[in-house]
């Protein structure tokens, strides 16, 4: 980043006023009698109705559309374990975007806590308070750890975005370029480099829709994770294949598919060059991806490529996920965030994308036309599209599954009948 811009973004954040949330009066608050029923007297009748029924505290408080976005800060970002305070204004940008794209408030909090264990207990006596958390920026593997716990104890949907927010995305998006290409996904090869909390729950969720196991190749610092390896945690030993390939360029070798989630520069054009015919790229590090897409594309003219950066076709972007996944589990008081659901999130994303693309996000991104195919494989976050497409598939996955507490909302599009069949 320029000094220009470094300049510009503490300028954001400082000014008029700092931060980038705050808390909003959603009642009136005008006279003596506003007062007296927003605080004392009136707000003992709420709280004498919620104790007698705690049902009941989805009608009177904001509990059922509030978030708790909340971190440990041991991975933020690309930068590291800055530390649970250094990590505030990356959580309440999450809060920004839940606001923007879904409607949902947020508390973003940040926990200065001395082991997994603490982090677990402190997040679960806190759970009250919402009706969705979504755990941010935790370190892997620590952050499969706190994610099940927190699942088990509480009822309220717990969603790990950097691992089932980036899987669900992915997953969209491939889909869409293996159709493109002519290829399945049972039969794909993938090399995945990139061992963390990203890459393990993309590999589960490809797993579910199809992928074969045999057919990845999961890769950290040490190379490709194989059975003979005896320096893996439990989370990367479920991806120990007997193979004789031990670096990138032997699991390159015929790859349909890489997706790199690990950092820059670190595919060569060398190595694009040995993958199957009709390959797929995605180079997803930030800000700099594993290899440069138009070194990638002067190698492989044939090639389908996303990276996770917005100046580059096929942005592949989380906030096409986490705000309408948690809309439709809020909208139906969803228990948890299942498989179903994220599969759900996964077929409307892939579906919208082979649509028409309307005016206004030609507009908003200055495009003359924009259709399905190897520039566009994924929606843009901005369409508006998206906030009616994705809450409906979620929430009609949460009632299909059982873990829905609420009917199918009135004001919900009723689901083309093919797409709630896939969905469920």
């Amino acid at each position: 980043m320029t000094e220009e811009r470094k300049k510009a973004a503490l300028e954001y954040h400082a000014s008029p006023t700092p931060g980038k949330i705050s808390i909003a009066i959603s009642k009136p608050c005008q006279t003596q009698d506003d007062l007296g029923l927003a605080y004392t007297p009136g707000v003992a009748e709420p709280v004498l109705a919620i104790a007698d029924n705690s049902e009941d505290a989805y009608r009177y408080t904001a509990k059922g559309n509030l978030v708790g976005v909340i971190t440990d800060g041991s991975a933020v970002l690309g930068l590291g374990n800055v530390g649970a305070l250094a990590s505030k204004p990356v959580m309440e940008g999450k809060g920004v975007l839940f606001k923007k794209f879904a409607n949902i408030d947020v508390f973003d909090i940040e926990v200065d806590a001395e082991s997994p264990q603490a982090f677990i207990d402190t997040v679960a006596r806190l759970a009250p308070t919402f009706g969705g958390i979504n755990l941010e920026d935790i370190a892997a593997p620590q952050c499969f750890e706190i994610e099940s716990a927190l699942k088990e104890r509480l009822d309220i949907p717990v969603f790990h975005d950097d691992q089932h927010g980036t899987a669900v995305i992915i997953a969209a998006a491939l889909l869409n370029a293996l159709e493109l290409q002519g290829k399945t996904l049972n039969r794909a090869r993938i090399v995945c480099l990139g061992a963390g909390a990203a890459a393990i729950a993309s590999m589960r969720l490809l797993e579910i829709l199809g992928a074969q196991k045999e057919n990845i190749r999961l890769l950290d610092r040490g190379g490709v994770i194989h059975d003979k390896r005896v320096d893996l945690n439990s989370y990367k030993c479920e991806y120990a294949l007997e193979t004789p390939e031990r670096t990138l360029a032997d699991a390159m070798q015929d790859a349909d598919v890489f997706i790199g989630v690990s950092g820059a520069n670190l595919l060569s054009p060398e190595l694009v060059k040995t993958m199957a015919p009709m390959p797929i790229v995605f180079a997803l590090s930030n800000p700099d991806p594993e290899i440069d897409p138009q070194l990638a594309l002067s190698v492989s003219s044939d090639l389908i490529m996303a990276t996770g950066r917005s100046d580059y076709p096929n942005q592949v972007n989380n906030v096409l996920g986490f705000p309408f996944i948690f809309r439709g589990a809020l909208d139906v008081r969803a228990t948890t965030i299942n498989d179903e659901m994220l599969i759900a999130a996964v077929y409307a994303l892939a579906e919208l994308t082979r649509e028409p693309v309307p005016h206004e996000v030609l507009n908003a991104y200055r495009l003359d036309h924009l259709e399905y195919g190897h520039q566009y494989i994924i929606p843009k976050p901005l369409d508006p599209r998206l906030i009616e497409r994705i809450p409906p598939a979620v929430a009609h996955a949460a009632i299909t599954s059982g873990v829905a507490q609420k009917a199918y909302p009135d004001h919900y599009p009723r689901l083309e009948e093919n797409l709630v069949d896939e969905c469920a």
